[in-house]
């Protein structure tokens, strides 16, 4: 292959029109790195079954949509409120006993991924499941040299939502009070009165939500299948330890992440892309391992 047929020559308008869809791309990973940051973040957990709380939230919103008749529209907050109340059981049932022991949390989520796949495929079997698009997000958004889907528009948007949401929950509420202030030490917040466990299951839960929540968006955005959810992990946790495993960090280091995937994938291809960019990812955490974005505090 010669360089000419491996490579692309700029040209102003489809390279601008490429940072267009890196900025789909950026939401679709911010949306589905936000509950990983809120849960490693607060909780210190490294939750691998994240991958499979998309796929569920996806087969939650098809199953809604094709079976119950919910408009998709609706199926974006049951489908959070769903995989939140699966996430509060697996915390008090699984996750809570395992606390300051990472290794065995990192295999035992890892154990809970491989068993929602199989379950999920026996129950809906291999074959390729989808959610339909409704009519009103059939549209092409054509800004001069700006073309993008519909859907992908209506994704940038509920990420900008999310992250508004968590932001005020965050800074603005009791909750997000308490959740910080466990965040920095989790003792001295116990001795404030503060509920840690309470804290612990909601957190999770809220983490748990938004991935099911980003899963009945990306699965009208692609076929779904029992093993879908490793297509996001990566992605997610690209994102979360970029970022900082802040919340801020994560908005940036999604902004960043995706533009750059758009920038070399418009002058290569996807794959070379992907390549080139986890390889900065190596280099830029090789010397800051911290992030873009962190703040002192004590772990549990």
């Amino acid at each position: 292959m010669s360089i000419n047929e491996f490579s692309t020559a700029f040209e102003l308008y489809p390279f601008l029109n490429a940072l267009a869809i890196g900025l789909s791309i950026a939401s679709i990973w911010f949306v589905a790195a936000l509950g990983l940051t809120i849960i490693y973040g607060t909780m210190g957990v490294i939750n691998m079954a994240h991958g499979e709380f998309i796929m569920l939230g996806a087969y939650a919103a098809m199953v809604l949509q094709s079976f119950i008749g919910v408009p998709f529209l609706l199926c974006i907050p049951l489908s959070f409120f769903l995989i939140a109340g699966f996430g509060w059981l697996i915390e008090r049932g699984l996750i809570r006993t395992l606390y300051k022991r990472p290794l065995d949390t990192l295999l035992a989520t890892w154990g809970l991924s491989l068993i929602l796949i199989q379950s999920v495929r026996l129950i809906f079997g291999p074959s390729p499941q989808y959610i339909a698009v409704p009519d009103w997000l059939n549209f092409q958004l054509d800004l001069g040299f700006i073309h993008l889907a519909g859907l992908r528009v209506f994704i940038i948007g509920v990420a900008l939502g999310l992250m508004a949401i968590t932001w005020y929950l965050m800074y603005r509420t009791t909750w997000g009070i308490q959740v910080r202030a466990v965040m920095q030490d989790k003792e001295m917040a116990a001795s404030f009165g503060i509920n840690t466990d309470r804290i612990y299951g909601l957190t999770f839960a809220y983490g748990a939500g938004l991935a099911g929540a980003a899963g009945s968006m990306f699965g009208a955005l692609k076929t779904l299948f029992p093993d879908m959810g490793s297509g996001y992990i990566v992605e997610a946790f690209l994102v979360v330890v970029v970022g900082g495993v802040q919340l801020v960090g994560s908005v940036l280091s999604a902004f960043l992440l995706g533009e750059l995937n758009s920038i070399f994938s418009y002058f290569t291809n996807d794959t070379f892309a992907r390549f080139v960019l986890f390889t900065l990812v190596v280099i830029f955490l090789r010397f800051r391992p911290q992030g873009l974005i962190s703040e002192g505090m004590r772990r549990r």
